[in-house]
């Protein structure tokens, strides 16, 4: 958004990322600077906010937020007295309204309007005009209006007609007529039918319009309300030079020109024009065929020329609204007429036709001085009083409404002093002069009843004991109407004094309605209580982290009670409201949630098939059931979700299979992924290198990937077997550690026996060349890496069958021993000084290695028990990021005989 202060020779940038057509100029009267702008801004991370600031200094420390929190994109309104903007919630749209520049208020509807659109019609007469659209209508409005200060709707008609626009906007049928207050047209639906209805009160009171009671021949017209009357077409025109279906002119009062028909219903067939000289009461036909009117010297006179469909050389002019028309020639050629501009200026009295005579042709403009239809200024006696009423009651809107207007026939141009109301007295007040107060329904009998869901009874909190209020009487005087006496004190609120309560409806929200937080942010929380005395309630609120406030009165919690967090979890928030006669208590669960900024996928690298695995996501930093998890496992396609970072899964077919888990935390989701072989059985050795690859390990996932590549290349070097059955897989962390995985041939499950012996005889090979140094690789100019056997695992060959045999006796026995030896060496550890420093390191470097799981039942085999937990693993692992000192400590135990590892 741009601004410009001379004249458009030079621009300033206002703001950016501007909402189209959702900025405003100041309104003089109410904002306190004339080159205040109102505009909708898009903050950087997608939200919209109410942004105020002047025209030439819209700088960040000169702008103001007038609403505290983002608003609905193309929500902002500001028009007259009033800004509107709109906040969705739950998914509910809340409405609030800011009345001459006051801190913004929640709109009161009725509870259950529900609204799924809400457009503000008018905002003139000092209240506000609005059209809601309610959870069961399509294509059908409801009509409210406001109190003074656009906070608290009533009803005033039901399932008005929308009708679409060439933009494809929705346009309400309902038409404000100008120079009288308080008088509307809507088409109503209603038993699949629409119809014309007019009121003289702002919706108080509806009626039928009364058909003509002769056509154009003369003929008469017998149409008999209710099931007969006349209908009007009430769509404003999208372009801005043609008068529409429907015109009036402040300065012409009683005056309406509009497309119409006469029977059951609206039609938009067999339609003529209709006119109106006394506000509605009465009507006649001028034309057969639809024309666009305007009106000429504030009123004084109409011209009218057909539609732009039809290519026309003449146009229509009457002095007398509309009784007599003489015709006039404004073209030799046709011409389709696409608008008209009338009375550009005060002082001229010339009218501009443009149009094309055909559709390849070009522009034209034709204008025509018509001052010299007139042959003098009006004088007093050219004018005429005329009484504005409503069905012969001449009391409108409270008073009785005297006009001055042109006699009809005098050929006299208006003069600019002209004065349109002549008197206004008022009437005394009566029934239709009140509608139903907030949560009041009219009912059959006429009278205003509380709705199902309104409670009269309740009294506002701010009202406290020895203090006054207004009790309503279930009805408010119509905004603008100037009844005086009658049953205006039986109809107003009643002044009552405060009475001690006990506390009801209490509740407690959050300042932005939502029930999460970010870690370390201010949340601020609001208590609103429907009743009770709010200087006599104490308020206690426990924010569920263990802290808690106290607080002697309701009016000390008004801006919001603050509080931060100082950990991620899920609050329970209570607060307790207590006074003498009582108490109420609610409770909020505040979701506590920090940006996830790193997570782990831990999982082993080869599965036994049909046995079942656990695989675990490890977050940083750790959140406390805040996070969910999604997993894809296999080739699912749907995902499987949980709140804890661990799942079991089982495999039942051989091949390489992909795991992935996505973790979703405050706005932030993080992915990893894992490729798992999947084998009948296998068979591993893990694998140790020298110190100097520690140096050049940055422990990322990349570089363990490249680094296994090279291993595995190395390990070729020194064996035929097959590139496909070898996996090597790096461990995270420091020491660098790996695990050597020798594969089945995938076609060779059936013959387990031959393929077993294979891996052990390659296993053999593997072992020697390891054990005489013999696989090494350089990992850069003069940095060569050796490959050491760490241990051989404990079971030789892992098979998802049970099998008995001497080896795996041998091996029985042969833990057995170890166990005792372990034992032995536990027990006695402190006499021997290297020991201690090997169990230390070793323990560090075991908890980086989750090697095999799902061996065979009846096979020994290393549990997943002797390795650390997942969160073990991930806090080891980041130590070992920021302890690199502890891969120096390791190089002692390399010369530690293979058996003592194990």
């Amino acid at each position: 958004l741009y601004s410009s202060a001379d004249f458009g020779r030079k621009w300033q940038l206002v703001h950016d990322h501007v909402t189209p057509n959702r900025f405003y100029w100041s309104v003089s009267g109410l904002d306190k600077e004339p080159d205040l702008i109102h505009m909708e801004a898009h903050t950087p991370d997608g939200n919209v906010q109410y942004v105020t600031c002047r025209a030439q200094t819209c700088t960040e420390p000169n702008r103001n937020y007038p609403f505290p929190g983002y608003i609905d994109i193309s929500s902002l309104v500001v028009q007259d007295d009033y800004i509107f903007i709109q906040v969705a919630t739950s998914g509910r749209a809340a409405y609030y309204v800011s009345y001459k520049r006051e801190a913004f208020i929640q709109i009161k509807l009725p509870k259950y309007s529900l609204p799924k659109d809400l457009h503000i019609v008018s905002t003139d007469e000092k209240q506000v005009f609005a059209a809601v659209q309610e959870w069961n209508q399509n294509d059908t409005y409801n009509l409210y209006l406001s109190d003074t200060r656009g906070i608290y709707f009533t009803l005033a008609m039901e399932n008005v007609k929308t009708t679409r626009g060439i933009g494809g906007n929705q346009m309400l049928d309902l038409y404000e007529v100008g120079g009288i207050k308080g008088m509307l047209i809507a088409n109503k639906k209603q038993d699949n039918q629409v119809k014309t209805y007019i009121t003289y009160n702002k919706g108080q009171d509806w009626r039928l319009l009364q058909a003509p009671a002769a056509d154009l021949d003369g003929n008469d017209i017998h149409c008999i309300l209710p099931f007969c009357s006349l209908h009007l077409q009430l769509q404003m025109s999208e372009n801005p030079y043609l008068s529409g279906t429907i015109s009036t002119k402040s300065s012409a009062p009683g005056i309406i020109v509009t497309t119409g028909n006469i029977g059951a219903e609206l039609s938009y067939n067999n339609v003529g024009m209709f006119i109106s000289s006394d506000a509605g009461n009465s009507w006649r036909q001028i034309f057969e065929e639809e024309h666009n009117v305007w009106f000429l010297d504030k009123g004084g006179a109409l011209v009218a020329v057909k539609q732009p469909s039809v290519p026309t050389r003449h146009l229509w002019i009457s002095f007398d609204e509309g009784r007599q028309w003489t015709q006039h020639s404004f073209s030799l050629v046709p011409l389709f007429v696409d608008g008209v501009l009338v009375e550009a200026g005060a002082e001229n009295q010339i009218m501009t036709f443009f149009g094309h005579f055909s559709h390849r042709s070009e522009w034209q403009l034709i204008k025509i001085d018509y001052k010299s239809i007139f042959s003098r200024k009006c004088t007093e006696e050219d004018y005429q009083t005329w009484h504005l009423h409503n069905q012969g009651e001449p009391c409108v809107m409270g008073q009785k409404q005297i006009y001055m207007k042109r006699r009809p026939g005098n050929y006299c141009m208006l003069g600019k002093d002209y004065s349109r109301i002549l008197s206004a007295e008022s009437c005394i007040c009566r029934a239709h002069d009140f509608e139903c107060d907030y949560g009041y329904e009219r009912r059959g009998d006429g009278n205003c009843r509380p709705a199902f869901w309104f409670n009269p009874s309740t009294v506002s909190r701010s009202c406290s004991q020895g203090q006054n209020y207004f009790n309503s009487t279930g009805y408010r005087k119509v905004v603008l109407n100037n009844c005086t006496k009658g049953v205006k004190e039986m109809y107003t609120a009643r002044k009552q004094q405060c009475l001690n309560r006990s506390p009801k409806g209490l509740t407690l929200t959050s300042k932005d309605n939502k029930l999460t937080a970010n870690l370390g942010n201010n949340v601020t929380f609001l208590v609103h209580l429907d009743e009770g005395d709010s200087l006599q309630t104490n308020i206690q609120l426990d924010f569920g982290d263990g802290t808690a406030v106290s607080y002697s009165n309701l009016s000390w919690t008004e801006e919001g009670i603050k509080h931060v967090y100082k950990s991620a979890g899920i609050f329970r928030v209570t607060v307790l409201a207590e006074n003498t006669l009582g108490y109420d208590t609610t409770t909020l669960f505040l979701h506590v949630t920090c940006p996830v900024e790193h997570v782990q996928l831990l999982a082993p690298f080869v599965v036994i098939r049909n046995k079942e695995v656990n695989i675990t996501a490890v977050v940083l930093p750790s959140h406390s059931r805040t996070v969910t998890y999604f997993w894809w496992l296999g080739n699912n396609t749907e995902p499987v979700i949980t709140i804890e970072g661990s799942i079991s899964y089982t495999f039942s077919t051989e091949g390489m299979h992909t795991i992935t888990v996505q973790v979703s935390a405050a706005n932030t989701i993080l992915q990893d992924t894992k490729t798992i072989a999947v084998r009948e059985f296998f068979k591993s050795l893990l694998l140790s290198f020298s110190p100097n690859l520690d140096e050049f390990n940055p422990d990322i996932p990349e570089w363990r990937q490249d680094v296994g590549r090279v291993i595995k290349k190395a390990l070729l070097q020194v064996s035929d077997f097959p590139e496909e059955q070898i996996l090597v897989a790096v461990f995270p962390g420091v020491p660098t550690a790996a695990e050597l995985f020798l594969l089945p041939h995938k076609n060779q499950s059936q013959a387990k026996t031959k393929s077993e012996e294979e891996l052990e005889q390659v296993s053999d090979i593997l072992v020697s060349a390891l054990n005489q140094n013999l696989v090494e690789f350089e990992l850069k100019p003069g940095a060569r890496v050796i490959v050491y056997n760490t241990q051989l695992t404990l079971a030789p060959l892992v098979d998802s069958n049970p099998r008995h045999n001497s080896s795996a006796m041998l091996m029985l026995l042969s833990v057995v021993f170890l166990g005792l030896a372990v034992f032995l060496i536990y027990k006695f550890k402190r006499k021997i000084p290297w020991i201690n420093i090997y169990a230390e390191v070793n323990q560090e470097k075991e908890q980086e290695m989750i090697g095999s799981v799902g061996q065979g039942d009846s096979t020994p085999k290393i549990t997943l028990s002797e390795f650390s937990t997942s969160k073990e693993l991930m806090e080891k692992e980041m130590d070992a990021r920021v302890k690199r000192g502890v891969g120096n400590a390791c190089e002692s135990t390399r010369e530690i005989p293979n058996c003592t590892s194990v």
